[in-house]
Formats: C-alpha cells, structure tokens, sequence
C-alpha cells in the first residue's frame, strides 16, 4: 500500500499581498473604465501560482475591512493610526474576494477583523483536527503560528518564498513561536 501525505490547508493573507502586489507593478496596468489592476493581476498571479506549486486540500483566504475598526483599535485607539490607502488600491481590494470565490477557495472578512484573525482562527481549528497548515504572509507577526503542524511561508524575493517553522523562529529571533 502506498502512503500519501495528507494535503494541508493553506490560508493566504490576502490584504499582505495584495498590498504587495500593487505596489510591486506599475500604475498603468489598467482595467475597464481606466481603473487600476495591478493588485488584482499580481495578486491573482500569485495566488494561482502559490495554489499550483503546494497543491493544498483547500483554500481560505483573509482579509481586513478597511474603514472598520478592529477590536484591537478600540483597545488601543493609535493601533496602525496614520495609514492611508490609495482609493484604486482600496477600490481593487474590495474586488479580490469575488475572484478569490470565483476560483473556489474560501474568503473571511467581516467588520472589525484582520486577516489576521482569520488565519489564527483557520490554523487552530486545523491544528485542532489532526490537520497540517501553510499560512502565506509577509506578516512576521504570524511567526508565532508556526508549530509542527503548521509552516509560514514567508515571501523572501521575486515569488520565493521561505518556510518557516518553529526551529526558523528560534533560529531567527531566539525565542519560542508563541512568545514572537
């Protein structure tokens, strides 16, 4: 008998890159009605890339609610106080869920949540059934997600990206996942 590896779950940050993605491509790739497109097409180019090369068994993809704010924002009012987003970027943020369902995959966004959330969420309920997870983010904050269960995978250059797990935590910060 053949053994398979069970296929994991990835959960993408898909604010992180999309933002990413926007900035990364030029301004003149425009959409009907001369609207912006660059963070929709870098960031659906890395989606189904990232889907291809890890062939995971299903897919959430977060999000935040720009203009919403966080509980993390009524307990601490300066969290991220100052940011501003271009309105093409916002405008091609709020399209990225329907082609994020278009393809299948799960999304979560919902007032007063990050990604963030989302992904921690997604990652103890999958850790909690015996499964295995990948969390794409450039966000060094879900470092502390990583388990032996669970790999980061964190954009290092030009669509690579490094896996990051517990012993990469340590290695890096010199401290335990859950104390990052």
């Amino acid at each position: 008998m053949i053994k398979t590896t069970p296929r994991p779950l990835l959960v993408v940050d898909g604010d992180n890159f999309a933002h990413r993605s926007y900035h990364a491509l030029p301004k003149t790739i425009r959409r009907k009605g001369n609207r912006g497109g660059g963070a929709i097409i870098g960031f659906s180019n890395f989606l189904l890339n990232l889907y291809a090369n890890e062939r995971p068994r299903a897919v959430l993809v977060g999000w935040d609610t720009p203009g919403a704010p966080t509980y993390r924002q009524k307990l601490f009012p300066d969290y991220q106080g100052g940011r501003q987003f271009d309105g093409e970027l916002i405008e091609q943020l709020e399209t990225l869920p329907e082609f994020v369902a278009a393809c299948g995959f799960a999304t979560a966004k919902a007032p007063g949540y990050e990604a963030d959330d989302f992904l921690a969420a997604a990652v103890a309920a999958e850790e909690e059934r015996g499964g295995q997870v990948l969390v794409a983010t450039g966000d060094r904050d879900a470092f502390q997600l990583a388990s032996p269960w669970t790999t980061i995978l964190h954009p290092v250059r030009a669509g690579e990206m490094a896996r990051i797990g517990p012993a990469e935590v340590r290695e890096r910060y010199g401290v335990e996942p859950g104390q990052v």
